[in-house]
């Protein structure tokens, strides 16, 4: 009975507005009831709505906090947009005073601050974490749609084959509005929670998402969408919304930053409610405005809340956003959230096409209380079952608490649709090869393009041609080959790797099990390893002072790759790996006149990494992270084992990382990575470790920018990297600076760290020397002071445009060295 009548009721929409009787403006968030339809709906940021039900009669009732309810009766469902005004409601409590927002501000003796505090001390008891354990659903959309395409983008002749997309255009949602959907994702969750110890756990059930083909990683978009767009509670003190964090106005300090007003007094479903707007002292900062109901019941909840920005705060691209939670009386008198819905309006300028994307979360079937096992909360947090994304459509329709739109159900068809145009697998193609440098032919595709040219001092003029198989060769066997000649040393250099997928899922993707072979003759500076960019990249050929010290290295490698989907992976490897000096480095004996032309070690190494939570893009060559609040833990070790395959010493290479980030709400955040390492065992400086130098003009963060290449080498040596990022804090309120919307960064770089006489050539004559260059050494162990280099940054520059501007502290009589410099970044960011 209840499927034929919600396949009927399908078929006719009720369109209407709501509008103050008084003012005539759009009332938002105001819920609509239709009699015998379960769920209803609500009114948009204009007022409107849609919902889905039958042709007969039907009786529809309005509320709205702060306005009396409102019935009408119809007929029959009307073609038209019907217009419902609702009166204000002028029901005072006891003891609720309105203030009078052109008085002074303080916050003594200001009820409206003292209801505020009144919330903030009665948090810990409205949130879910109140309960010992909790179970409800979670179902979540995503939506994002192209707003005011361009009519000459419309009228273009090449793209008149995509007209279908912009024609599905649904211009009901927002006035003035319209929006072609482009994206849609969503997901349907059971949910569970237990207090002691602490555990939550979500299993994915249902989850599906339009799908541009095998060329996006749509995986990667989906992430990140979804840390655009992430859950927040407004409970606690820090929010991040579009990857910025904001105060809460309801954090313990809030009442420093906001000011906070008494609007009106009102009576819903017999609870007493005080609606309170709020904003903040100063309008460039980023915290936000709007407009919370709070419950006079002694619980001090948060009924229904409204969150907006100010324009004039430092956040790029995007034009709008705005924020409704609802929140539902439990039995227990706890209000808890059953509906979350952000919006976010982006674009580049302001006004003109742009994207807009809505996030809808729903809860539904709370259980408070219901005794847990605990092998329930074993394993991964998420967990995502396999048959998640083979639901049909009957499984949506009875998990949606609303209805798709014609507009949003025709996206999946229409993506179908457009991915296998050749026309689009063409353009995708050649963005791709623009973009990530790789292209496809056939099951192969060839790149990275930004290597095929490069110049260095020992090489001259490079040229480099590779590529690599994809899954449309095998989903199990993996190759990928280059070869590169250098026309001034008249050498080529090569690379060939095999692996094996273990789980039979691409290596490049997650998560990753392999077993991988490789070689590989190149050239290379000691002590580089780049994190995001390969070094033959050709932008990297151009360097600042001496880049004369190079090595020719040949590797085999046996690798095996595990990770698990909670994030945490381990690699255990073999490395034969022979070094020969080339440029102005040479393997000096203690007599000055022995060489040694090359040095060979035979390594087994092993790694465990944990980033819990870790999100991030998967692209063509890399991971690209997306950052959140938790940390990164890599620990590293190396035993070089003697007489093995000619390796002639025995030592352990031990390393430790940690990376966090940490939120100050209003003033920005702070990146901290430490490192630490220790060498055990006697060996020549080339396996000592060689710190992170960086010669390029391009400010690269886990490298130390004014420190040249081979110039400090360890056995021994701890590090750390602080960049904090102000957001725009200061600039924001100097005039000219606030409408560039610059932003201000302050960086530092120390590093501890020495040479053990073992080690050291300088005690040590039986080991191998530094290298001279004219007769002078440029390479040195540190000493008791550590290297410093620090400064400061001006971010945001045309939106993508970083420029530091860095000093170096000590060790400054070592030659050839810069005491300062300028470098240059770019980074999209929000």
């Amino acid at each position: 009975m209840a499927t034929a009548w919600r396949t009927q009721a399908q078929d006719v929409t009720l369109r209407g507005l709501v509008r103050d009787s008084a003012t005539k403006t759009p009332i938002t968030n105001a819920s609509i009831a239709i009699k015998g339809l379960r769920g209803g709906g609500r009114s948009n940021m204009e007022g409107r709505f849609r919902i889905p039900t039958a042709q007969h009669a039907v009786s529809v009732t309005v509320t709205s906090v702060g306005y009396n309810p409102q019935t009408i009766h119809l007929d029959s469902v009307p073609t038209g947009e019907i217009t419902i005004t609702l009166s204000r409601s002028f029901k005072q409590l006891q003891n609720a005073l309105v203030v009078n927002k052109k008085q002074r501000y303080r916050n003594k003796g200001n009820p409206a601050v003292e209801l505020i505090r009144q919330v903030i001390d009665h948090k810990d008891s409205n949130r879910m974490e109140a309960y010992s354990y909790a179970t409800f659903q979670k179902y979540e959309k995503l939506v994002v749609s192209v707003d005011k395409v361009n009519d000459k983008v419309t009228s273009n002749k090449l793209l008149r084959p995509y007209h279908f997309l912009v024609e599905n255009s649904d211009t009901t949602k927002l006035e003035g509005r319209r929006l072609s959907p482009v994206y849609l994702e969503e997901t349907y969750s059971d949910n569970y929670y237990r207090k002691d110890p602490e555990k939550t756990k979500s299993i994915v059930t249902g989850k599906r998402n339009v799908d541009y083909g095998e060329l996006i990683d749509m995986k990667g978009i989906s992430m990140y969408l979804n840390r655009l767009y992430q859950d927040f509670n407004i409970y606690d003190n820090n929010i991040s919304v579009f990857t910025n964090v904001f105060l809460s106005p309801i954090a313990e300090s809030a009442p420093t930053f906001y000011m906070y007003f008494i609007e009106d007094t009102t009576v819903v479903d017999s609870q007493k409610l005080i609606r309170l707007s709020f904003r903040p002292r100063n309008p460039n900062d980023l915290l936000f405005r709007g407009t919370m109901w709070i419950t006079l019941d002694g619980h001090y909840a948060i009924q229904k809340l409204r969150l907006l920005v100010s324009k004039s705060i430092n956040f790029n691209f995007v034009r709008e956003m705005n924020i409704n939670q609802d929140f539902s009386r439990q039995p227990d008198g706890r209000y808890l959230m059953t509906k979350s819905d952000v919006l976010g309006d982006f674009g580049i300028n302001k006004s003109g096409t742009g994207l807009y994307g809505e996030r809808e979360v729903t809860f539904v079937n709370f259980k408070p209380n219901i005794p847990l096992p605990d092998s329930l909360f074993k394993g991964a947090a998420t967990v995502v079952l396999d048959s998640a994304e083979g639901k049909n459509d009957s499984f949506w329709v009875a998990k949606r608490p609303d209805t798709l739109t014609s507009y949003e159900a025709k996206v999946y068809a229409n993506v179908d649709s457009l991915k296998n145009m050749k026309s689009f697998k063409r353009l995708v193609d050649w963005s791709t090869f623009l973009i990530a440098g790789y292209k496809q032919a056939g099951p192969f595709e060839i790149g990275p393009a930004s290597t095929f040219y490069s110049f260095n001092p020992v090489e001259g003029f490079r040229l480099r041609f590779g590529g690599r198989t994809t899954t449309h060769f095998s989903t199990r066997y993996y190759s990928e080959a280059y070869a590169a000649y250098g026309f001034k040393d008249q050498k080529w250099k090569y690379f060939l790797s095999g692996t094996y997928s273990l789980n039979n899922k691409s290596v490049y993707g997650f998560p990753q099990h392999y077993v991988r072979v490789s070689y590989q003759k190149e050239t290379e500076i000691p002590g580089q390893s780049l994190q995001f960019v390969q070094e033959d990249n050709f932008l990297l050929s151009f360097k600042r002072g001496n880049n004369d010290k190079w090595l020719y290295n040949n590797n085999f490698r046996i690798q095996y790759m595990k990770e698990f989907k909670n994030h945490l992976s381990y690699n255990f490897g073999f490395r034969w790996w022979e070094q020969t000096p080339a440029g102005t480095i040479s393997y000096v004996q203690h007599n000055g006149t022995d060489t040694i032309r090359t040095i060979t070690t035979s390594e087994i190494s092993g790694e465990f990494r944990w980033a819990p939570h870790e999100q991030f893009y998967i692209g063509k060559l890399y991971r690209v992270p997306i950052i959140n609040k938790y940390p990164i833990i890599d620990f590293r070790w190396t035993t070089g084992v003697k007489n093995l395959f000619r390796g002639q010493y025995n030592y352990q290479n031990l390393d430790l990382n940690f990376y966090k980030r940490f939120y100050e709400s209003w003033l920005g955040y702070t990146d901290i990575t430490t490192d630490f390492g220790y060498v055990i065992g006697k060996v020549p400086f080339p396996l000592l470790d060689v710190h992170h130098a960086n010669q390029t003009y391009a400010y690269q963060l886990q490298s130390y920018n004014l420190m040249n290449f081979l110039e400090f080498v360890s056995d021994h040596y701890a590090t750390v990297y602080i960049d904090h990022y102000f957001n725009g804090f200061f600039f924001n309120k100097i005039p000219l600076l606030k409408k560039l919307k610059w932003r201000e960064v302050i960086e530092a770089k120390i590093l501890f760290g020495g040479v053990r006489d073992e080690n050291n050539p300088i005690k040590n004559p039986q080991l191998v020397k530094y290298p001279l260059t004219n007769g002078q050494t440029e390479t040195f162990s540190l000493g008791s002071t550590p290297y410093v280099e620090a400064g400061f940054a001006i971010a945001n520059i045309f939106k993508l445009v970083r420029v530091d501007f860095i000093k170096r502290f000590t060790y400054l009589n070592h030659p050839e060295i810069p005491t300062w410099g300028i470098r240059v970044r770019s980074k999209f960011d929000f």
